[in-house]
C-alpha cells in the first residue's frame, strides 16, 4: 500500500467513524426516555422484517455476542415491547417478535429521529446523500465479508 492509498483509507475511517459517533450522540439525546439505542434499532429491525427472529439471528445482523443481545432482548421483553416464545420444533431455540407496544415505541423514536436526520440531510442536500449511499453500501458489504 502506498502513502497516498494509506491517507485516503484513514481519512475515510476518521470520518466514519467520527460522523457514526456523532450520530449515535444527537440520536441516544432524542430517543423517548428508557429508550437505548440498540433497543431502537431491534425494534426497527423486527417492525421492518415483519417477521420473528432467533436471538442469534438478531445478534448476527448486529454483529453482536449472543449475550450482548440477550441483553437487550430481556430489557426489551421487560419493557413489553417484543414476545420471546420457545421454538416448538426445537425447545433450545427461542423466537422473538415484536409486540403492538414495541410497534408503538418504535413509531416514537421515529417521530424523535426523523426530523433531527431530516435536517442534516436537507442541509448537506439530499442529491449528495443520494450519491453517497451506493458508496457507503457497498463499503458495508465489503467490511460484512471480511468479518
Amino acid at each position: 500500500m502506498n502513502d497516498e492509498s494509506a491517507s485516503l483509507a484513514v481519512a475515510l475511517f476518521s470520518e466514519i467513524f467520527s460522523a457514526d459517533q456523532l450520530a449515535r450522540n444527537r440520536i441516544s439525546k432524542v430517543l423517548p426516555k428508557g429508550m437505548e439505542l440498540s433497543h431502537f434499532s431491534v425494534l426497527n429491525h423486527l417492525a421492518r422484517s415483519q417477521a420473528e427472529r432467533t436471538p442469534a439471528q438478531l445478534a448476527r445482523s448486529f454483529h453482536v455476542t449472543k449475550g450482548a443481545m440477550t441483553n437487550t432482548l430481556n430489557k426489551l421483553e421487560w419493557a413489553g415491547h417484543v414476545h420471546i416464545r420457545p421454538d416448538w420444533e426445537d425447545a433450545r431455540r427461542k423466537f422473538v417478535g415484536i409486540s403492538p407496544s414495541g410497534i408503538k415505541a418504535r413509531d416514537a423514536a421515529l417521530e424523535t429521529i426523523v426530523p433531527l436526520i431530516d435536517e442534516v440531510v436537507q442541509e448537506i442536500g439530499a442529491d449528495k446523500v443520494r450519491a453517497a449511499l451506493p458508496v457507503l453500501r457497498e463499503l458495508r458489504s465489503r467490511l460484512g465479508d471480511i468479518g
